[in-house]
């Protein structure tokens, strides 16, 4: 099978300024942190030979991918199984004799199974295809909500929540006349769980939450708040866009009865996702979209719909987009997750300290058992500047709302700096964000 040439993809990487891999000497009194290390089963390095991307220079500089909480880079893996598909075997899905539609249909069903193994689902019949977590959660919104939500019902949403997993329910509420009530967080970005007991009573319906936040890092206890929603006869749906690249997830634990997420997120494509519903809450939806593959049979006195996955799934879907999802989830499963969960641990507290010595910084979100997410402030200085400035050293890091307005204003800001990191990143890299970080502070003002 023909592949594309990677080597297509790569740059040659000059020696970088002496000033690039030091970060600054730590407050008076306090230790230095060690810099993380592979082992325990997982290196950075491997996963780094396998993104064509990361070899490349910026502004002079090598790159510095610390944007990854909007995105992920992608190993020459999915990169080659795009290649291949549209190379080799170009062809719609479900409805073909022939025996490229089979090999192709063989490809989209096998990308579902390895969905279904990711998020530790029973049945590939509990996965369905979407856009992404977006499309996702608009797609509950609109099925389950529509036919479950009244006037008085409630929707408890925590205000640490992307807007994706806010305004669909904003928009159901409005058209149902029920209620969004938002569940306040604690100083340290966590949710306030006491406060979650309160707001719970048997008007909630719907409980949406994320399994981890995309500007604080918090990961909620989501399986004992599932576990208390239940009791008030409520749905859980967890949005796990950042949750999937950065440690394992198995639905059965969670006890969730929806679990949505992004490709792009987790080293696939853009524009493919996945929503994973419990059997019998799927089998009670009614559809969203009407369309193609998604009927059994029609009629113009009526139709009847396919079962489920596929009545979820109208028209030709992003087919290329499985093949490299099925690509990425088989290249991170060639990793221990839980080694690379403990080097990621290990990564944010050494950019943690690292960062506590640029003059001005203020990291927002400190709650325990954060992902590698660094979201901050710094005196003087605006989020965009920032970026630019980073940009210049090859360092590319993320300004603005990050689709999070109410997290950002809970500390009081409308706009916010963040670093995210992946299993690919190193404390080298950690090392230039801050030296370029204090340089910056130590520019003369304008």
């Amino acid at each position: 099978m023909t592949t594309p040439d990677v080597r297509a993809y790569e740059h040659v990487v000059p020696e970088p300024r002496p000033y690039a891999h030091r970060a600054p000497e730590p407050a008076s009194g306090a230790p230095r942190a060690t810099p993380p290390r592979g082992g325990g089963g997982f290196d950075p390095e491997t996963a780094r030979r396998d993104i064509p991307v990361l070899h490349r220079t910026v502004n002079g500089h090598p790159l510095a991918w610390l944007d990854n909480g909007a995105t992920t880079q992608k190993p020459r893996q999915v990169i080659e199984a795009l290649g291949a598909y549209y190379g080799t075997a170009n062809s719609n899905i479900h409805r073909g004799a022939h025996t490229m539609a089979r090999e192709a249909t063989e490809t989209y069903e096998a990308g579902r199974a390895a969905v279904a193994g990711l998020l530790g689902a029973a049945s590939p019949d509990s996965i369905v295809f979407t856009r992404g977590t977006t499309e996702a959660v608009n797609l509950v919104a609109q099925s389950w909500g529509r036919a479950n939500i009244g006037p008085g019902d409630e929707i408890l949403v925590p205000v640490l929540e992307h807007h994706s997993n806010i305004v669909p329910w904003q928009m159901l509420a409005k058209e149902k006349h029920a209620r969004l009530l938002p569940v306040p967080l604690l100083a340290d970005g966590s949710i306030d769980q006491d406060a979650f007991a309160d707001l719970l009573s048997f008007r909630t319906q719907l409980v949406a939450v994320s399994h981890a936040s995309n500007v604080l890092g918090t990961v909620p206890p989501v399986r004992e708040m599932t576990a208390l929603a239940h009791r008030y006869g409520a749905k859980v749906l967890v949005d796990g866009a950042q949750a999937v690249a950065h440690f394992p997830v198995d639905v059965a634990e969670l006890g969730a009865d929806f679990y949505v997420f992004s490709g792009h997120k987790l080293f696939a494509p853009t524009g493919i996702g996945a929503l994973y519903g419990k059997p019998g809450v799927l089998a009670g939806m009614p559809p969203w979209q009407g369309g193609g593959n998604m009927i059994d049979q029609v009629d113009f006195a009526g139709s009847t719909y396919a079962p489920v996955p596929h009545r979820f799934e109208a028209g030709t879907g992003h087919i290329s987009g499985v093949a490299g999802l099925l690509a990425a989830v088989d290249w991170l499963a060639g990793f221990d997750r839980d080694a690379v969960a403990a080097y990621e641990k290990g990564l944010l507290a050494y950019a943690e300290q690292a960062m506590a010595a640029v003059p001005g910084l203020e990291i927002l979100g400190s709650a325990p058992g954060k992902i590698a997410v660094l979201t901050f402030t710094l005196a003087g200085h605006d989020p965009a500047e920032i970026a630019q400035w980073l940009d210049q050293d090859g360092i590319a890091v993320r300004a603005g709302h990050h689709c999070a307005q109410p997290s950002l204003r809970h500390y009081g800001v409308e706009s916010a700096a963040r670093a995210s990191f992946a299993l690919y990143n190193t404390a080298e890299e950690v090392d230039r964000l801050v030296a370029s970080l204090v340089r910056l502070r130590e520019q003369p003002a304008a």
